[in-house]
């Protein structure tokens, strides 16, 4: 026998294999609530336009909710035969209620209830991730707060370039980060049209109101062509595009931890509980949640690869390629659900190791370009002279082992006789670090002030 629910006009039961590949229930049954809730907002409106008796849809409501109350208790049977969450659902509601459930499907197709119910969990999904990142936030600018004078090498070409503040760095991600949930609140206004009532591609001849039932999901409004309601999947690829921003996003930090924990680095420590061991050195301390984070980016990046390729050849409307677009979906919110939450308890739990930061930031004669900032401000010379000059003073420095704070005023003289004593007086770490005062700049002053504002914004 063949599927029941559409099966009228076919005389020999489905072939196993295309049952098979034909079934979305494996994975489309996590759309479960938002298929009831849209049923319902259906139904409703279709009893206010008198498509359907009041008393009808009071019936197939309460039948409804008994679903919703099976499901919740993990009481639903879901049967592959069935293909789908909307089929499993219209099934059981006539095992409960009789005919009258096949009314529920008056004037709509599975084409819009399916664009309906990704919506609606694009919403819910979407508006918990900018919680979680919201979350990552405020831990990265308390953290930031706790190190607003902590000093540690800043790096180009991860070669020891400038000193910064350990702060300033965490804040840096605050922004990235900022920017990527500021992506996804963008991408709820286009998310704010409701597919339902487009029916299968040309909308219906039924007198219904589909602006009721948008109103009744919470969309401000009903998708204006019936044939883009149906066949419209960008806003997958606009979210799958965003979660993989993100995933770089947290894997470059992830990235950064990496190194931080190694032996070579040393510059922050995390706990027994959030690192593993070897099975085979008993010395070994991984940070293998930093490196899953890593390697999630490249499982994210491919569902939004696996859906521009779905995508790019299919004429409108519907074809059932369209159901390949939930399985990539899913995994990359899974995916970057679970980074966001384990990124976060590591930014919790991590521990600088301030001393050895502190060092690291005096090798590679970090403040050269400071001291060559000072030369152009005491000497009136341009930067480019003011480099050169510099430069002669790093291989200096180098052929003697020393670094730049250690040269003396005899060492400078033998360089360029402009150089005094009070300039050299003025070549000081710290004093270095603490003149960095320009907006945006990694001044302990301004990272405190920074750390402090995110802090306020953050737990509005």
């Amino acid at each position: 026998m063949t599927n029941k629910m559409w099966g009228g006009r076919f005389s020999s039961k489905t072939d196993t294999l295309i049952e098979k590949i034909n079934a979305s229930i494996k994975f489309d049954y996590r759309l479960a609530m938002h298929d009831i809730d849209g049923s319902i907002a259906h139904v409703n409106m279709l009893a206010d336009c008198s498509i359907i008796k009041k008393k009808e849809a009071k019936q197939i409501i309460l039948g409804l909710e008994e679903i919703r109350k099976e499901i919740l208790e993990d009481k639903f049977e879901y049967k592959i035969e069935l293909e789908d969450i909307h089929m499993n659902i219209e099934s059981r509601l006539t095992e409960i209620i009789g005919p009258v459930a096949g009314k529920m499907h008056t004037a709509r197709s599975r084409n819009d209830q399916i664009a309906t119910d990704v919506r609606l969990y694009l919403n819910e999904t979407i508006n918990e991730i900018i919680v979680l990142i919201k979350d990552l936030q405020k831990d990265l600018s308390q953290k930031a707060l706790s190190n607003f004078d902590t000093i540690m090498p800043g790096y180009t070409h991860l070669q020891i370039a400038q000193p910064i503040t350990f702060g300033h760095h965490l804040l840096s991600y605050v922004e990235l980060f900022n920017r990527d949930k500021l992506r996804f609140l963008d991408s709820l206004e286009r998310l704010d049209e409701c597919p339902l009532g487009a029916a299968a591609l040309a909308g219906t001849s039924y007198p219904i109101d589909r602006f009721l039932s948008s109103k009744a999901l919470g969309f401000s409004k009903p998708m204006a062509n019936s044939l883009d309601a149906v066949s419209s999947r960008d806003m997958l690829l606009e979210t799958l595009s965003n979660l993989s921003i993100l995933s770089v996003n947290l894997s470059r930090l992830a990235e950064e931890i990496i190194l931080w924990v190694s032996s070579e680095f040393n510059f922050v420590c995390l706990s027994d509980n959030l690192t593993t061991g070897s099975s085979i050195m008993p010395q070994k301390r991984n940070p293998d949640g930093a490196e899953l984070i890593r390697s999630k980016a490249g499982r994210v990046i491919g569902s939004l690869n696996t859906l521009f390729i779905v995508l790019k050849g299919l004429p409108l409307a519907y074809s059932k390629d369209l159901q390949e677009d939930k399985e990539p979906l899913f995994d990359a919110i899974d995916s970057v659900n679970l980074s966001l939450k384990v990124m976060t308890i590591i930014i919790k739990d991590i521990q600088p190791n301030k001393d050895i930061m502190l060092q690291a930031a005096k090798k590679g004669f970090a403040i050269a370009t400071d001291i060559a900032d000072i030369l152009v401000q005491e000497l009136n010379i341009p930067f480019r002279e003011s480099h050169k000059i510099v430069g002669s003073i790093v291989a200096y420095a180098e052929k003697r082992n020393k670094n730049l704070e250690e040269l003396d005023i005899a060492d400078y003289k033998e360089l360029d006789q402009r150089i005094t004593i009070d300039l050299v007086n003025k070549i000081s770490f710290d004093t270095i670090i603490h003149n960095k005062l320009s907006f945006g700049g990694t001044s302990p002053q301004n990272v405190n002030k920074e750390a402090k504002k995110w802090l306020k914004r953050l737990n509005v």
